[in-house]
């Protein structure tokens, strides 16, 4: 089993999840993967990108929708995948690119079930990030330029897709204490301070995972 630094990231809407990780990676020198994951997927397992973006932390428990996105899988010869649903194709195939990424590379990987699919790997933390409401209602106001009740809308919406694609895939409860390693708000301690203590907790857990 890789011992590589693997941290992942969960976020609320509008924490700076993504910056935090993108910054942390920055720091540690190695690559953030976010949107890259979707690239890496598509090469891997033969399905085409479009899928990919179409599904992108999105579960989807409709057949007869499965059944029809099914059409345009075509191209994909992996047997593995081909006698199921291809909203379960997507996620199975993000999750064998997860895996194989973390048994090659030290990495920071936001969102898509990650600490899921690497709970055998010794070294990998997983974060969840949250933050007040206000700092994430200003910080997605700033972000969209649009009104308080439209962010309200857009991080009410963007929670509920990430919690309900956490849920069906995992066996966990998205946001709960109980599913992570480390959570943290970072209103509280703001970017930098997000930055240093998941940097700082990753590599005590590294550190005593190798000295078991």
């Amino acid at each position: 089993m890789s011992d590589n630094l693997i941290i992942t990231i969960g976020r609320e809407c509008g924490s700076g999840g993504r910056h935090i990780g993108q910054k942390l990676a920055e720091e540690l020198g190695i690559k953030c993967y976010d949107k890259e994951l979707l690239n890496l997927a598509a090469k891997n397992s033969g399905l085409c990108r479009e899928l990919f973006e179409t599904h992108d932390e999105k579960p989807t428990s409709s057949f007869l929708y499965s059944l029809v996105m099914d059409t345009y899988s075509l191209g994909h010869t992996n047997s593995a995948y081909m006698d199921m649903p291809i909203n379960h194709k997507i996620f199975l195939a993000q999750f064998d690119s997860i895996k194989k990424l973390a048994s090659e590379e030290s990495c920071v990987i936001i969102g898509r079930c990650a600490d899921y699919a690497l709970a055998d790997f010794p070294s990998v933390s997983s974060v969840f990030i949250t933050a007040d409401e206000d700092v994430k209602l200003r910080t997605l106001m700033e972000r969209h330029q649009v009104t308080e009740s439209q962010a309200r809308d857009i991080m009410i919406k963007t929670d509920k897709k990430r919690a309900s694609y956490y849920n069906y895939y995992s066996s966990k409860r998205w946001g709960d204490s109980k599913s992570y390693d480390l959570c943290l708000n970072s209103s509280k301690v703001g970017m930098d301070g997000a930055v240093k203590t998941i940097k700082d907790f990753a590599l005590a857990k590294q550190a005593y995972a190798k000295g078991r």
